[in-house]
């Protein structure tokens, strides 16, 4: 438990947790403003959440998620989740280039699923 806290207060300090959690979370204002967009909005704050503190926690699908989940993702996918899933897969890369970013680029690999498909799905606690 003590060494998850330290990670996070880490990741959100040098980790771009805090950058990321205000972008997901300002898209999701927009996507609030917008009306039509409100499942999208959801799921940007969903994202802000997770990338406040990714270590110990997990994203898991939600069984009772239905076709229109599955039809909101993959418009999602076409218009953001392509490039927000590049977005985290190249930062981690880059954060995997140093031993002491090792885990905040996997924390970042931990984001990729998530920002491609990301409705449908819930973050839960490790333990």
């Amino acid at each position: 438990m003590p060494v998850r806290l330290i990670l996070n207060v880490l990741w959100f300090i040098f980790g771009s947790g805090f950058l990321l959690a205000l972008g997901y979370g300002l898209a999701a204002l927009i996507c609030f403003a917008l009306i039509v967009t409100i499942p999208f909005g959801v799921a940007a704050a969903r994202l802000a959440v997770y990338s406040l503190a990714p270590f110990g926690r997990t994203v898991v699908s939600r069984p009772g998620a239905g076709v229109g989940s599955g039809l909101a993702n993959i418009l999602w996918m076409v218009l953001f989740g392509w490039w927000l899933a590049l977005h985290h897969l190249v930062v981690g890369i880059a954060q995997c280039v140093t031993i002491i970013g090792i885990p905040f680029g996997i924390a970042n690999f931990k984001l990729v699923p998530v920002a491609f498909w990301p409705l449908g799905r819930e973050i839960v606690n490790v333990d």
